[in-house]
């Protein structure tokens, strides 16, 4: 198994500049320095589109397009179908998981959580590091 690069392009999806903030300092804190930013589902998808990135992680609650919206979106591009999508949620209910898991998505969190949470869910996405 080959070492993560931790180098890779990330880009990270809120419409909440404070929890864009947060996501950032845990990637840092957790080595991952190459992130972009996008505060809602069509912006993701146009940056996705122009660059390529070895995972997202997306919010579920935005406006206009949901982070489970852009997830349909994402699986639903061939250029794109495969990509890692990490889905942050407030809502552990039992149907947002498996409306997420059927539209495809590669592992969720749970808010609130730290910088521990996020490399386990992290690690069963892109291996260990």
């Amino acid at each position: 198994m080959s070492a993560v690069d931790m180098n890779m392009p990330i880009l990270i999806v809120d419409d909440y500049k404070t929890m864009l903030r947060i996501i950032r300092n845990l990637l840092k804190q957790l080595g991952f320095d190459n992130v972009d930013e996008a505060t809602d589902g069509s912006m993701a998808l146009q940056k996705l589109r122009d660059k390529s990135y070895s995972l997202v992680i997306s919010d579920w609650n935005m406006e206009p397009m949901s982070g489970l919206q852009l997830l349909k979106e994402v699986r639903a591009d061939g250029q794109l179908s495969n990509l890692p999508f990490v889905m942050i949620t407030a809502e552990s209910k039992t149907e947002n998981v498996v409306a997420a898991k059927q539209a495809g998505v590669t592992n969720y969190i749970v808010k609130p959580f730290n910088a521990a949470t996020l490399k386990t869910k992290l690690s069963a996405v892109i291996g260990h590091f």
